[in-house]
């Protein structure tokens, strides 16, 4: 399950759960790049729930999409990732550190309200 909602102008709040198949990761991807557009320094409120890794059809997907995942990623300044599971948290933060511009900052699930707090400073 993936669900992608605009929350105000500069906004993006994506939820997630389960696992992703090729068919999946296109429409999740479109998704994305429907709702950013038109947001310049935004943020980004992901809620992951019990997530599995996606399919090898869903990273070639996700690998042959990479000048849109890289207009996605522009878009946006700060994104918070809020996970259960503490692998995804830290492949969440390895991920920030490795894309210039964008500061990813993981929180655990009872740390939603500190995720909001951290989005708008």
């Amino acid at each position: 399950m993936l669900q992608v909602m605009r929350n105000g102008e500069n906004r993006i709040d994506v939820e997630f759960a389960g696992k992703l198949d090729s068919n999946d990761m296109r429409v999740a991807l479109d998704e994305l790049s429907q709702q950013s557009e038109g947001i310049e320094h935004g943020r980004v409120l992901y809620r992951v729930g019990d997530f599995e890794l996606p399919t090898l059809g869903a990273i070639a997907v996700e690998l042959s999409r990479i000048p849109q995942l890289f207009r996605f990623v522009r878009r946006f300044d700060r994104m918070a990732v809020v996970a259960g599971k503490e692998w995804v948290r830290k492949a969440s933060e390895v991920e920030g550190a490795l894309i210039p511009g964008l500061q990813i900052k993981a929180f655990d699930l009872g740390q939603e309200a500190e995720a909001e707090a951290w989005l708008q400073r």
